[in-house]
């Protein structure tokens, strides 16, 4: 078979939207599976959808990349979106024809310059990863190019300036809080020890603007399965060596004025894609549903004998109890539109019912402590804030998480702490070294002592949770009933 191109497409027989030829409207740092998958994916539909009629060009962030890969299949690539809507399994592909192609700014620093000062290009995005937006004071103006991309952004945004054209938006992917307003700051440092004055400055802040966004697509990048895999090329009838692959769930939420949804093509297309004033309550919406469910009930499913996250969406114990914590707990507590959370909550169900991830539940489980108090403890707090009273899953789900970190301690190992599953397998337990020497040295504790020792831990929960009323003798009461009938017992007791 033939390397994918728009020849060898052409030959193959494939009858979707293709765009060949449009101008170049995004510049786009990162050439990676999830940009492909989700940012890329956005725009091609937009151009389908909404005739936007524009191209992305990729640029690598680092000095090795994808460039020659993404060029010789003249920017093209196979997207498979997988996953669970409404209950029903769901495989779509499409081949994705917006991108224009790859630059390898060690070796095309003056071609991108040249892209940065054209009229059409509209936006930047990026994701860089979380170490991606930093200030390195080392990055110099005269680099070619800096090796950071704060500092190849402003460089490129001084091309514009300089070529007089019109400011443009930067939509930030990092998976950092404030990720554009970051990046903003280390621009405007690098205006200021650069020397490249007030005018440019000036024309940064009226005319550009650098987006916050909130992501949100599981991409595995790729199948695994090598089988499987040479199935597929060999269905589509070509050599796709850049065949991506991301869950059918997705959203994009970009902070902006509202001016803003009018300019990007996605609200006309009809995207799941949304220009709001603020990113942070859509934030603490995935963390405290999407995340806060993980963390609120795989630790009790695996201790009840479970393995992979979407069996538990077919244990009626294990998915009833996380639907009460979601619904009834947490949900009522979130400063958002309580349909929009409940809608968010149910797609939470299709995600986790994936029939293409085998998502395990002791990949979830490291660093559990830390998690619990991110994702869930604000839930919790909020809950007793507002009604006064313990809530009964979460609460369990506090107890469920001692359990699983104290079952039937054999040994401390240098990364682990290494427990027994009741009426199975070993299992090892891992997180920050202090938290593991704390469960080791409590391991001849009894119930009551590891609850109050782990309740009044400030490092653990940045307060003594002893404090709260009824909630020692309530997580106390809940341990004692996992160690005796078991966590799928202990969680059926929450939902009668």
């Amino acid at each position: 078979m033939e390397k994918l191109n728009y020849e060898t497409l052409k030959k193959s027989g494939y009858d979707g939207y293709i765009l060949e030829k449009a101008p170049v409207k995004v510049l786009q740092f990162g050439e990676g599976n999830f940009l492909r998958a989700f940012v890329d994916y956005w725009f091609d539909m937009s151009n389908e959808k909404a005739g936007w009629n524009g191209k992305v060009a990729l640029v690598q962030p680092i000095a090795q990349g994808l460039t020659k890969i993404i060029n010789e299949q003249e920017g093209l690539y196979t997207l498979y979106l997988r996953g669970s809507e409404n209950g029903e399994k769901v495989d779509r592909k499409r081949v994705i024809s917006v991108v224009d192609r790859c630059y390898n700014p060690y070796e095309d620093w003056e071609e991108i310059k040249n892209i940065a000062a054209s009229d059409e290009l509209l936006y930047v995005a990026s994701n860089t990863t979380e170490a991606g937006i930093v200030y390195v004071p080392e990055c110099k103006a005269d680099d070619a190019p800096p090796a950071s991309f704060p500092a190849k952004l402003t460089c490129l945004l001084y091309e514009r300036f300089k070529a007089g054209k019109k400011g443009i938006t930067v939509l930030s992917c990092e998976l950092i809080d404030n990720n554009g307003k970051e990046l903003k700051k280390c621009v405007e440092k690098h205006i200021d020890d650069w020397k490249l004055g007030e005018d440019f400055k000036n024309w940064i802040e009226k005319e550009n603007l650098f987006c916050s966004t909130l992501v949100d697509r599981i991409v595995p990048g790729r199948v695994r399965d090598e089988e499987l895999a040479a199935k597929m090329q060999e269905e589509n009838g070509y050599i796709d060596n850049l065949m991506d692959v991301g869950e059918v769930f997705g959203v994009w939420y970009i902070e902006g004025p509202e001016e803003l949804a009018e300019k990007l093509p996605f609200k006309k297309a009809g995207l799941n894609v949304h220009v709001v004033p603020e990113v942070a309550p859509y934030k603490k919406r995935k963390v405290r549903i999407l995340n806060g469910a993980h963390t609120g009930f795989v630790l009790g499913a695996y201790l009840a004998g479970e393995e992979i996250v979407r069996d538990c969406m077919h244990n009626d114990t294990i998915h009833g109890f996380m639907n009460k914590m979601l619904y009834d707990e947490v949900i009522p507590v979130l400063p958002l539109d309580k349909e929009d959370c409940k809608n968010f909550a149910a797609a939470v169900t299709d995600r986790f019912n994936n029939p293409f991830v085998d998502h395990q539940l002791m990949s979830i489980s490291l660093n559990s402590t830390s998690k619990w108090r991110a994702r869930n403890m604000p839930s919790f707090l909020d809950y007793i804030e507002k009604f006064g009273k313990l809530p009964e899953c979460l609460t369990m789900s506090l107890a469920a998480y001692i359990a699983f970190y104290s079952t039937n301690i054999v040994r401390r190992e240098e990364d682990g702490l290494i427990c027994v599953r009741p009426k199975g397998n070993e299992y090892k337990v891992q997180d920050d070294a202090w938290v593991l020497d704390f469960y080791f040295n409590h391991k001849d504790a009894s119930d009551a002592s590891l609850v109050e020792d782990v309740l009044e831990n400030e490092k653990m929960w940045g307060q003594d949770l002893t404090k709260i009323e009824g909630l020692q003798d309530k997580v106390t009461e809940d341990l004692a009933l996992i160690r005796k009938e078991g966590s799928l017992a202990a969680y059926a007791s929450c939902i009668k």
